[in-house]
């Protein structure tokens, strides 16, 4: 635990470490209550340091002996760690410490998961491995002696001898102390390998406990197609001999991209057709790729400092998702990252959380691993991206490789590469790495002779901590359609740079209407008046698959947000629209899908608070279901019919094809469910053979409150399997009845099955409570009540997964004065609680807007 006013860290102090380390060699003798570490470590002066004070990092550390050049000392134990007084030229450190893996229940450090050893030291949980710099930019190679009577001793880089109870381990890249890994267990490997495209042969082992092993060989063929991508998109290869997984099931993220052995979250890598779901398919696939893309964008070149950590995770996640838009359908993984980016990051840029993509301070990393981190940080590649063209930013990223690798790197080492590359000036764009908050859009136009005018007009809403915000360099991708439905200008790029500007376009016979934003080309709001009939003609006619879906989703928020302020709002225009929409055969299922799915329940709640109102969780909740019975009646006709060519005759298979017409044909389930009180729902769920459709069709029996037997059957199939019954858990939650969800909590945290301490589980359980907003903002306060009681329970064992469902209650501000008055006493009251972490301390402090 920490002081009662934890300090913040200021980017602005940042110096440079006093001492490098020219190499690492750490022996682990390993027990479950005493492991030893022992470290030697060979220091250098840093000739770009300002003093020469010797401090090491380390937590919960318990130091047996300390030694320079072979002479014992006794260091000064200091809080955060040790300082010791040196020699002024390069010296060697040893020490050897004790720690117990057992009882970190934290999952920071090296802890144990159900028997077997594990690590997890990003952002700083190496210091409570050993005493040691534990700092991104302070790097040196790593030779690791693992003694231990578990049959596998994993650690980074390449093996370098093995025996009877032991293994030792050698990466030879320099590395900081985060990308440290070791695991040792019980564990069964799918082996494989891959060759380089300079002729190297690669092995690649996907370790997983016994039993498990016949849920990797998607994976496995996931990471493949990565290191393949990578090689021919990026033209970056693979640099050691072996590439290793190992899943964990004790994790407290999705997955680590320790250099040479990642360690993965079991539900980030384990899939089967039985047990898994299209989704977990695709984010199995994605996660794999976003890890081993960290070889270079993160591992290779790795971040100065903790404010530079979108440097590799922003940069990551665009390479990710421009790897899952090859290998899937570019359109809807699109559609999906905005979905995402929105539904997450707009929410944290719109409240107390919201914080610059490159922060200026913070308390505890750990709470900083956030969308605006990633998510939003992804968007900013993409729109640099979009300024400089394809082929300069390939450049650009080569001048990043050659310039930086083996390098602590910088946000602004990043753009300057660009700057010299192209010549551009990109200081106006770096705005976006230092100015929190979701740019509005304002857009009007005008057409006189031929000649069509837009007006833009930018404004960023105040967030915490900056008040006054200077206008954003936009990259604003636009095409013009005619009133036929013909393009009459195609896609080209507006660069916004002032509060105000416009554009014209001459030479036109009639007034166009404007495709704005397309392939969502800034993560802005675009605000701009227009009618249900030209929302319409856009989903007809758009030849921008996102602009197309855009118009359908805000045509269907524009008709809910008008049921709930008007007693009488035209359904007509957005329902017929919907049904041309759905009957056109040349869309893609899955683009088809995602149209059918109504805006949700915290978009509406922000749309309506943005406008000045209040808004009504519970009316919302009613309203999109009075909107979801009417698409059900006015489609019914054209459901059979479509449901019948969402069939899959074929054997199963996760790719894009199959996997959109399962996801139509759900969306259609969803729709017909309404009508025949389950029949068809119930009939899929009994003859499924796949875990996409077991689930979607015991979701469509919950809502009608005949799924207690489908349950029942479910939990008897699956008990034995961890992450399907994180399914079954989430599941009851996600489709409670509002005034029943937080009873269902209540009930599900008393079954034997859930383990709290487990991150997934929790999340499953909590997770989905957040996600049921009417159910979480029930007028009864029953869901914040509970919510905190558990947080302030896990808080002790787990701070960190505690700290981030805090967000939770981000939302406060939002909604009438009665909610605001309970969730703030939840607040304060997990506040209050003796002994809060350090980590939900910042977060509880920032969401009431504490000083």
């Amino acid at each position: 635990m920490t002081d009662a006013t934890p300090q913040p860290i200021y980017l602005a102090d940042y110096t440079p470490p006093n001492w490098l380390i020219e190499g690492v060699s750490l022996t682990f003798v390993l027990d479950p209550t005493a492991t030893r570490v022992r470290s030697t470590i060979r220091f250098t002066p840093n000739p770009d340091a300002t003093s020469r004070t010797f401090f090491l990092h380390g937590e919960q550390l318990e130091l047996i002996r300390a030694a320079i050049d072979g002479n014992e000392i006794t260091p000064k134990m200091v809080e955060g760690g040790l300082t010791a007084d040196v020699p002024d030229h390069a010296f060697t450190w040893e020490s050897e410490v004790e720690i117990s893996p057992e009882t970190n229940t934290a999952l920071s450090g090296l802890y144990m998961s159900n028997g077997m050893y594990c690590t997890q030291c990003e952002a700083e949980g190496f210091r409570r491995i050993t005493f040691y710099p534990d700092r991104p930019d302070v790097m040196a190679p790593f030779k690791v002696r693992i003694e231990g009577d578990m049959p596998v001793l994993l650690s980074n880089g390449n093996p370098s001898g093995s025996g009877d109870g032991w293994a030792e381990w050698h990466d030879p890249w320099p590395k900081p102390a985060y990308l440290f890994a070791l695991v040792a267990g019980e564990l069964i490997a799918r082996q494989d390998s891959f060759t380089t495209m300079s002729g190297k042969k690669v092995d690649l082992k996907l370790w997983v406990r016994p039993g498990d092993e016949v849920k990797t060989a998607f994976g496995m063929e996931a990471l493949k197609a990565s290191m393949k991508w990578d090689e021919e998109v990026y033209g970056r290869e693979y640099d050691l001999d072996i590439f290793q997984i190992v899943a964990v099931s004790d994790f407290n993220m999705g997955a680590m991209e320790n250099k040479g052995l990642n360690i993965f979250n079991t539900s980030a890598v384990l899939a089967s057709p039985e047990t898994s779901t299209d989704a977990n398919f695709e984010r199995i696939e994605a996660i794999i790729a976003h890890e081993y893309f960290h070889n270079w964008t993160g591992n290779r070149i790795t971040c100065r400092d903790w404010f530079q950590l979108s440097l590799k995770e922003g940069l990551t996640v665009f390479r990710d998702q421009q790897f899952s838009g090859d290998m899937r359908s570019k359109a809807v993984c699109r559609i999906n990252d905005v979905s995402a980016l929105r539904g997450r990051q707009f929410r944290e840029d719109n409240g107390p959380l919201a914080h610059q993509v490159q922060p200026d301070s913070f308390v505890e990393i750990n709470n900083f691993y956030t969308a605006t981190i990633y998510e939003k940080g992804a968007e900013l590649i993409g729109m640099m991206k979009t300024l400089v063209g394809d082929e300069e930013y390939y450049k650009a990223l080569d001048l990043y490789f050659e310039r930086h690798d083996g390098e602590a790197a910088t946000i602004e080492d990043w753009v300057r590469v660009f700057e010299d590359n192209t010549g551009r000036d990109l200081t106006q764009f770096r705005r976006w790495y230092k100015q929190a908050g979701t740019p509005r859009l304002k857009v009007t136009d005008d057409f006189n002779d031929g000649s069509y005018t837009l007006h833009f007009e930018q404004e960023t809403p105040p967030t915490p901590g900056q008040d006054e915000k200077l206008p954003q360099h936009i990259p604003i991708a636009l095409g013009l359609i005619g009133p036929n439905g013909d393009e009459v200008v195609t896609t080209q790029v507006l660069e916004l740079t002032e509060a105000k500007q416009s554009f014209t376009f001459d030479g036109l016979g009639a007034k166009p209407t404007p495709s704005i934003l397309r392939h969502f080309s800034a993560p802005v709001i675009v605000q701009r008046d227009s009618s249900p009939a030209e929302r319409a003609f856009l989903l007809a006619h758009d030849t921008d698959p996102f602009n197309k879906w855009e118009a359908g989703r805000t045509l269907a928020k524009d008709v809910l947000i008008a049921m709930v302020t008007e007693d009488d709002a035209p359904l007509s225009e957005y329902l017929d629209a919907l049904a041309v929409m759905l009957r056109d055969d040349s869309l893609d299922p899955a683009f088809r899908a995602l149209t059918l799915d109504l805006p949700g329940e915290d978009d509406l709640a922000q749309t309506l608070f943005d406008a000045g109102l209040t808004p009504d969780p519970t009316k919302i909740y009613q309203t999109r279901e009075t909107l979801k019975q009417a698409m059900a009646e006015h489609l019914q006709d054209t459901l059979p019919r479509l449901s019948s060519e969402m069939d899959v005759d074929a054997p199963f298979k996760p790719d894009a094809e199959q996997a959109g017409k399962r996801a139509l044909g759900l969306a259609l389930l969803q729709l017909t469910n309404r009508l025949d009180g389950g029949a068809a729902a119930q009939s899929l769920y009994d003859s499924a053979d796949n875990m996409t459709h077991r689930l979607g069709a015991l979701g469509c029996l919950l809502d009608v409150e005949k799924g207690n037997g489908a349950l029942t059957d479910f939990r008897k199939r699956f008990e034995g399997d961890e992450l399907v019954m994180d399914k079954w858990f989430s599941l009851q939650v996600a489709h409670a009845a509002p005034d029943k969800a937080a009873n269902v909590v209540e009930v599900l945290t008393k079954d034997p099955a859930f383990n709290w301490k487990n991150p997934n589980r929790f999340r499953a359980v909590f997770g989905a409570l957040m996600m049921n907003a009417a159910g979480f903002h029930h007028p009864s306060g029953d869901g914040y009540r509970l919510f905190a009681d558990w947080l302030i329970k896990l808080d002790p064992v787990n701070p960190q997964i505690a700290a981030r469902m805090s967000s939770a209650f981000e939302t406060w501000r939002r909604y009438d004065a009665d909610r605001q008055d309970m969730m703030t006493t939840a607040l304060k009251r997990i506040k209050a609680t003796k002994g809060l972490s350090r980590d939900s301390q910042e977060m509880i402090g920032r969401i009431l807007g504490d000083d």
